[in-house]
């Protein structure tokens, strides 16, 4: 059966409402290329164009929003070979890094091989489904941890933070909840997104504020308790170029980007958020 094609990106975007701070990281984009072999399993072809037309918008997307670090979510579209995303990593350099998709039987060598080409995390999707589950994801996590990564979770707090919270302090790798958790506003404060706050202040997990516009159309509040509950656990990622969007019109990043930026006024944490956790997390250099 044919898939259908996702819309581009806009080529332009809202010019962010204020500068961000020197060294900047977008920690969250997906690099596209059909000269890669997509996965029989997906549920839509990128939009048309090869790594390197993608990687030319890309620097024009980092340029736009003042970015000058990235880090390389590897999207499900193209399952568990990796070799976009590492690729695409190797080519813009030592101020980018991957996060990649493993099995839950991946094996130590096949650990140390993403480690050593720019891979910093492994990523577990609740929401769109993938190759690693939270039981593989334990019994590796050892390992991983020993080859500096750690694990990037997409899940949606309302229906899997309240269980998997307990846990998390448990773990030797460290855990970036993606997207805010994805909470569904129509719940409102769930007890899942209260355990987010919780891992959050306790400096138990990081999360992204990225993607809001997939699941909060008001998302200041949602915004201003997560970076309150711990401003140095906390990463923004613009989420582009916006794949399966499932029926969610597409955004403009940097009308993204201004609604976090008026969200969160302040100087020292802007610098947390942009520059000095990512740093931190991926292991940027000063």
């Amino acid at each position: 059966m044919d898939k259908p094609t996702a819309a581009e990106p806009p080529l332009t975007i809202t010019p962010p409402s204020a500068p961000l701070p020197d060294g900047a990281c977008d920690a969250h984009v997906h690099l596209i290329g059909d000269d890669f072999a997509l996965w029989d399993g997906r549920v839509e072809n990128p939009p048309p164009g090869t790594l390197d037309t993608w990687l030319d918008r890309y620097r024009m997307h980092l340029g736009l929003l003042g970015c000058t670090r990235g880090v390389m979510v590897h999207s499900i579209l193209y399952g568990g070979d990796n070799s976009i995303t590492l690729e695409a990593t190797r080519r813009m350099g030592d101020q980018f890094r991957a996060v990649c998709l493993i099995s839950d039987n991946a094996s130590e060598a096949e650990i140390a091989a993403l480690a050593g080409k720019g891979c910093k995390a492994v990523r577990l999707n609740y929401v769109h489904g993938g190759l690693l589950s939270w039981e593989g994801m334990k019994r590796l996590a050892p390992i991983l941890a020993d080859y500096g990564l750690h694990v990037e979770m997409l899940a949606h707090s309302h229906l899997h933070l309240e269980e998997l919270a307990p846990q998390v302090p448990t773990l030797p790798v460290q855990i970036v909840f993606d997207h805010c958790a994805w909470p569904d506003p129509a719940f409102g404060m769930t007890e899942g997104q209260k355990a987010l706050e919780r891992l959050l202040a306790d400096g138990h997990c990081w999360t992204k504020l990225s993607a809001t516009y997939r699941h909060s159309p008001e998302p200041q509040t949602l915004i201003q308790r997560l970076a309150q509950a711990n401003p140095d656990r906390i990463l923004w990622g613009s989420d582009w170029p916006h794949l399966m969007l499932n029926g969610v019109p597409m955004p403009d990043a940097g009308q993204q980007l201004g609604t976090l930026l008026d969200a969160i006024p302040d100087g020292t944490t802007r610098q947390k958020l942009f520059t000095d956790n990512p740093a931190t997390l991926y292991g940027f250099a000063p």
